[in-house]
Order: structure tokens, then sequence, then C-alpha cells
């Protein structure tokens, strides 16, 4: 998803270009200008920061906002970086409101404030972990580590951590969350790669407890599931998947934490790994170790197939742990099922429009799992495309003024966090709670006119035709249908791409011919959206990879839909005639 070009000091800067930056990678980026004949109103400054990315993070204007990477090693020169990363909970544990990083002049600004404290959540390259040995096992041989080491490099593992987050109470009686068990331990590992650690399991601690430090002990609690996600500096992305509950005891005590931080995104899969992570843990901590071991040594199966864990339990025995993949490996990180059952279908279509035009949208859910799931299914909507902006499924509440950020994004709020987010300007926030009056808290006013007239009543008679038979049907099925109605979307606007695609010789590069693309659109209404969708950054990076690999294997579902839709179309004509 994530390639272009580098580029060097020697190239010229065209003056109709602009650089820009986008919180979910904080690459820096150029487009040449192309705003003639939009009609659709932008939110302000998403022009200046919804541009193609260039891989290069080195090289950069005076006059440009200074990349996170930057940030940091200044703090590390003047000696704060320890309150930025290292102790970013510990800072919030000790003054709620104070931000990590501020500088001496006073209190930052929103912008620079969420940058510095996201470079202390922003990860880097990960290393190759050292694997535990196991006690009941002969130690494994320097090939067999080299080959695990290579499996888990290409992203075959399950998993990278497995932690406990435990609420510990500090001496002012406040609650910090800490990680109480961490498999694999690393051991071994030089100063920058401790650092690195450090800031992971810190930013996991705070994404599994985003309220904050004001806990009190319960004796009763709802356990729920979701996931966040963790940016690393080079845009790629880890999820994060998280049980809450209560653990075993008697009398009041403070929720813990399960967490898994994986490269896979599959949210029902590691949902049933959480069911045997939660069973073991209810017999001793030291059961979680021998079933995550056999798991971590699992190769990750392909779309529709099943791996097997066993897993001995006392008073069991031998237990067979069969984890399936759905063989649509599109939805198997996403739920439609909160979507429809929270916003009628015109509403759905206004949150789709505005994500399709890469604005800021803000999602409010007492639940934390409600906010997890809808902001996945808002993203999945936009498949074969992917959101390449800020994407924050539950916004810690130390992290709130990220609302400000004039850049697109797609943000999970609590209600109880609501008070805090005074400017609605520019915003789409969608309500998901319960007794809601409404469904939106604040909108432009345009998201009913964004999509073209034909092609959105089509999608709202299929989507209110499924939404009356909902309830008889799989959720599997259901999430197909509401994908399959968006694809379909996508293969009327933009499913003649690679007519357009054109190469002089073999073996270069080729190019996108944009002008004769859009021209080519019918009717003018739909001809004039996909102008507007074609200055997108998901549109640019989807265009990129196709210049850069125009023979070679391409989304291979929405290919399909498009051959699918064309062999339709020539069989009606052919009806006609």
């Amino acid at each position: 998803m994530d390639k272009t070009q580098q580029v060097t000091l020697e190239q010229p800067r065209p003056p109709s270009a602009r650089r820009s930056f986008s919180f979910s990678s904080l690459r820096i980026k150029k487009r040449h200008s192309s705003d003639e004949g939009s009609g659709f109103t932008r939110p302000r400054g998403l022009l200046s920061f919804s541009s193609v990315r260039e891989k290069s993070r080195n090289v950069r204007d005076e006059d440009d906002v200074p990349p996170l990477s930057s940030v940091q090693d200044k703090l590390k020169k003047t000696g704060e970086q320890p309150k930025v990363s290292s102790n970013l909970i510990s800072d919030v544990s000790a003054n709620h409101n104070a931000i990590p990083g501020a500088d001496e002049g006073g209190r930052q600004g929103p912008f620079k404030r969420f940058s510095t404290m996201c470079s202390g959540m922003r990860i880097g390259k990960k290393e190759k972990p050292k694997q535990p040995e196991l006690a009941e096992t002969i130690c494994p041989t320097a090939e067999d580590n080299a080959s695990r080491q290579q499996r888990y490099a290409s992203g075959q593992y399950f998993f990278e951590y497995l932690v406990v987050v435990s609420l510990k109470k500090t001496k002012d009686g406040n609650y910090e969350p800490q990680i109480t068990y961490q498999f694999p331990k690393r051991d071994g590992m030089v100063k920058y790669q401790k650092e690195e650690e450090e800031k992971t399991l810190k930013a996991i601690t705070l994404f599994c407890f985003p309220e904050g430090v004001n806990w009190a002990p319960l004796t009763e609690y709802h356990s729920e599931t979701f996931s966040f996600v963790l940016t690393e500096i080079d845009g790629s992305r880890r999820n994060g998947y998280c049980r809450r509950l209560l653990p075993g005891g008697k009398g009041a005590r403070p929720p813990e934490a399960y967490c898994i931080i994986s490269s896979v995104a599959s949210f029902g899969l590691f949902s049933k790994i959480f069911d045997e992570v939660e069973k073991r843990r209810q017999i001793s901590m030291a059961m979680i170790y021998p079933f995550m071991q056999k798991l971590r040594e699992s190769p990750f199966p392909a779309p529709g197939n099943t791996v097997e864990i066993k897993s001995f339990i006392p008073d069991s025995g031998t237990e067979i742990i069969r984890l399936t993949r759905p063989l649509d490996s599109r939805l198997e990180h996403v739920n439609f099922a909160s979507l429809f059952n929270c916003l009628e279908v015109e509403d759905l279509l206004k949150v789709f429009a505005a994500a399709v035009l890469e604005r800021r949208i803000v999602f409010v859910a007492d639940e934390l799992s409600t906010l997890s799931q809808v902001i996945h299914a808002v993203a999945a909507l936009l498949y074969p495309f992917t959101w390449q902006h800020t994407l924050i499924p539950i916004v810690p509440e130390i992290l709130i003024d990220v609302v400000m950020a004039p850049t697109p994004y797609l943000l999970g709020v609590q209600k109880r966090l609501l008070d805090q987010v005074t400017d609605h300007t520019d915003l789409l926030m969608v309500d998901f709670c319960d007794g809601k009056k409404k469904p939106f808290i604040a909108e432009l006013g345009d998201e009913s006119s964004i999509l073209p007239p034909k092609l959105r009543n089509e999608l709202q008679a299929e989507l209110q035709a499924l939404k009356t038979r909902k309830d008889s049907m799989m959720v599997e099925e259901q999430n197909r249908i509401v994908s399959d109605a968006f694809l379909e979307f996508f293969v009327n606007i933009v499913g003649h791409y690679k007519s357009h695609v054109k190469r002089s010789r073999t073996g270069e590069t080729a190019v996108f011919e944009k002008r004769n693309f859009y021209k080519a659109i019918e009717p003018k209404a739909t001809r004039h959206f996909v102008k507007t969708f074609m200055q997108t950054q998901m549109f640019d990076l989807f265009i990129q990879e196709v210049e850069q690999h125009p023979d070679g294997p391409q989304l291979g579902i929405f290919d399909k839909k498009i051959l699918e839709y064309q062999e339709k179309k020539k069989r009606e004509k052919a009806k006609k005639h």
C-alpha cells in the first residue's frame, strides 16, 4: 500500500506542487494542484493535507511542519525524551491534565501537542524477537531459530505480544495501568531496542485503559472486547486486540485487560483466542504460556483454512482448538451490525460519502467495543481503497485534542469525553449512544448531495432491502452482501481504470491518463463526483500501485467484480439489439 519513488535533494520542486503531512504516517507528501471545477466543499485544511505520498522522510523544506521523528530527536538533545515516551503514563497519573512534551513557552497548540505525544507512541521498525526457551522441550538449534525469525519477519506468526495490563493503585489514590504479564519476554536487546519496546508497551497500556487514571474497585464488570491500531513511523499498522474483564477473586477489585498485538487483521479469530486465554487464566497464569507458545509456533492459516492447536488443561486432558479464517479475508476484521442497528440507511450513506472524500469524522459511543466495530466497518466500506489518514478507533483521554487536528481522520470518542470536543467546525460527528435523539451531533450539511444521485438511490434501495431481512440472515452473509453493495458502487465509478493505464514499452512505468479516465464517465453528475474523488489520497495510492505493477496481479476480488459487471453490460446491450 505504501510505495512511491524516493525524493532527493537535487530534484526541483514545481511551483504548483505542495507538500503536506498526514498523521497516519507522517511522511512528506507532494501533489500537483488540481482543484479546478470541484463543486464539493472540503473541510478546512484538508486539501493541503491529503495528497500523494512519497517514501522519503528525510528531505523536507525549512518551512514544512517537522515530522514526529524530528521532534523526538530534538527532545533527546534537550534531555526531555523520558517525559514524552518512557514516562507518558506516569505523567498522566501525576497530573491528568498536563500534556507531556509541552514547550517552555507554555501550553502547545493541539496540532503540535498531538504530534509530540504521538512521537512517544509511534513505534519504529519491529525487531525480530528472541524466542523464549521452553522448559519442556529441547533447546532449538540455531537453524530452527533462524527459520522462526524468518517466519515472524514475513508476518506469518499469529501475534507479536500477549500482555496482561492491570490497574495498580498509586500513592495519590489513582490507578495506573501496568503490564503484569508479557509473552514473549525479550532478552539480550541493545539500548535502542529496549527503548522501542518500552514505547510499544506504554502505548499498549494507554489504549487498554483509555479512560485515564480515575478508576475504582468494582464487584461487577461487563466483559468487553475491542481493538485499536498502532501506527508506525513508516505508516504501517499493527492491530491491538483487547479484552477487559474482572479478574478472579473476592470483593471489589479493578478490572484487568488481556492484549494481543499482531500485524494480522482478524477480530473474530482473536476473540476466540481470548476465550481460550481467559479459560486458562481462571486456572492459573502459568497455563497461558504453553498455549500461546504453541499458537506462536503455528503458521497463520490462509483464507478458508483452519489451524489446529493442541493444548493440555488439568482435569480436562488435551484439547484441540480449531481456528478458521473466513474464505473472504476482507470481512474477517469487520462486523456491519453496529452500523445497521444504529443508523438508518440514509444516514449510513452520509457517513460513507464523508469517508470517501476523506473528511474528519468522529464516532461517539458509550461502549469501547461499539467504537472499534463501527470505525473498522466504515474503513472496510472503502474497499478496494484504503483509508490512509489518522485512524484511532478509541481515543485515549490524554489524546482528546487530536480532534482539533486539521487533517482527515476517523476517530472514536467515548461519550463521557464529548464535553471536551468543543469545536464542531468542518466535522461530521456520529452518535451511536443508546437513547440518542438524532444520529448526528454535528455535520457540514452537504453529505446528502455528495454521491451521484442515480448510484446513491440504487445503493440505498439495495441496503434498505437487506435491512428488512437482516434478522433472518447469518452475520457472515450479511457482511458479504453489505460489502458487495459498496464494492459495486466503486465498480460503477472507477471500474474502467485499466483501460486508461498506458505504457509505451515493456518494463517502463505505466502512466495513468487521468483526464481521459474521468471524461469517459457518464452521466455528468457521476463524472463530477469522480473528479473530486480523484483528488483523495486513497485514490492516488491506488493508482500508484497500478502504475508500478500494470501487468501484475491487482486486487483480485475487485477485478473479478469488474469483469462480472462488464459481462452483465454486454448481455444487456445484446438484449437491446
